[in-house]
């Protein structure tokens, strides 16, 4: 089986989100220059805070997310390094994902984008679960919604919980075990 690599040059990513623009440009800049690194994303989002991710190798990606963390200092509001990311996520951070029809579904909402996105790989990789997105929503929060059997659905949820390790930074979880067909085009397009 062929999976779309999120980097052809291994398979971690790092996430580093700041409260500062102009300091989470800085951050980038040095990601790029320490380690050999692809820059995958990086976007502005409101209240004026910044995110970059970069993927590669683990050691290279390491490397970087230290160079980045030191130069945004006290603007960094979050970050993390995935090794083994779920294949699912990559398609899950740039949009949804179209699925025929819903079964149960979860959903972990947090307070910033990089929670949901740690949260929304530990959630694809403990259950069988159709991920349809983990990235930012309006106001800079992060949103993880998914599909499945309700037993899958139940664990990837708590899975995904379970990551957010900060206080304060969950919003919500809900697992509706059997959705409103209306939920299907709603929550996937």
């Amino acid at each position: 089986m062929t999976v779309d690599p999120i980097s052809s040059r291994g398979p971690a990513i790092a996430f580093l989100e700041t409260s500062s623009i102009a300091k989470g440009i800085d951050a980038t800049d040095a990601m790029m220059k320490r380690a050999a690194v692809d820059l995958l994303m990086t976007t502005i989002v409101p209240r004026g805070k910044y995110i970059v991710m970069v993927g590669g190798m683990v050691a290279d990606v390491d490397a970087a997310l230290r160079a980045g963390i030191e130069v945004a200092g006290k603007t960094v509001v979050d970050e993390f390094l995935i090794q083994n990311v779920d294949p699912q996520l990559p398609a899950a951070i740039k949009g949804r994902v179209k699925v025929g029809a819903l079964q149960a579904v979860g959903i972990i909402e947090t307070r910033e984008v990089a929670s949901a996105i740690y949260a929304g790989d530990a959630a694809a990789k403990a259950a069988a679960v159709t991920l349809i997105e983990a990235r930012n929503q309006p106001g800079a929060k992060g949103l993880v919604v998914l599909t499945g059997e309700v037993g899958a659905v139940r664990a990837a949820v708590a899975a995904g919980v379970a990551t957010i390790k900060k206080e304060g930074m969950l919003i919500a979880e809900v697992v509706i075990p059997r959705a409103h067909e209306a939920l299907t085009k709603s929550l996937t397009s």
